[in-house]
């Protein structure tokens, strides 16, 4: 039997983090001496690495100052998480279709623009960690949606291709999915809408987490 992968994005899809990333983003700008960009422009750039969104948020912008905006994000997200300020809930019925994937003998992983220690928090706090076998962040990759980071899950897993599905809810996760040559499985709760999705290359869009499940119950 092929081994099964779903690969899932965390901002977005397995929680919502957008009042965080917002607000950091807002403290990132200001310490830059720069007007903050509007709050649905950055949940736009949710799952790309930092200095790509950085260079999308602040075209105008060199090289240097990209990457420092990315250095004051991450001081203020850090900050956050050290005071115990963030707020990163699961999606509702998020936990529950995880324990069951696993039970039902899938392999899950995270491809996400999160660094390593910030997707680490995440599942910790959630108690998710054992769960996912293989995770893959933007230390270690170009961003989305170059497919690197679905091809290091399927090289540390040895899962099937066409068995292995992307879950995210952004158009670059599913442009990495078409990349890539998976599945490519949108989900409606996040931070874009269900025609880009579709748009971007989409097999499916999923606007409940029951409908995922069933969704994923089809490849099996």
């Amino acid at each position: 039997m092929s081994l099964r992968l779903a690969i899932f994005d965390c901002d977005g899809t397995l929680v919502d983090s957008q009042a965080d990333i917002c607000a950091s983003m807002d403290e990132a700008f200001a310490l830059a001496g720069l007007t903050p960009p509007d709050r649905t422009a950055t949940r736009r750039v949710v799952g790309l690495s930092l200095t790509e969104a950085m260079r999308r948020l602040h075209p105008g912008g060199e090289d240097e100052a990209h990457a420092r905006l990315a250095s004051h994000y991450r001081d203020a997200f850090r900050a956050r998480r050290e005071a115990g300020a963030l707020a990163e809930p699961l999606y509702e019925g998020i936990a529950a279709l995880v324990e069951d994937l696993v039970a039902r003998g899938w392999l899950l992983g995270v491809a996400t623009g999160k660094s390593d220690r910030g997707l680490a928090h995440v599942l910790a706090n959630h108690g998710l960690t054992g769960h996912f076998v293989t995770l893959q962040t933007a230390d270690r990759h170009p961003s989305k949606p170059h497919p690197s980071m679905i091809e290091a899950a399927l090289d540390a897993t040895g899962a099937d291709r066409a068995a292995t599905a992307m879950i995210g809810d952004t158009v670059y996760d599913m442009e990495m999915a078409r990349n890539a040559a998976v599945r490519a499985i949108g989900v409606s709760w996040g931070y874009h809408e269900t025609h880009e999705l579709e748009d971007a290359g989409a097999d499916a869009v999923a606007h409940s987490v029951p409908e995922l499940r069933k969704l994923l119950e089809a490849m099996e």
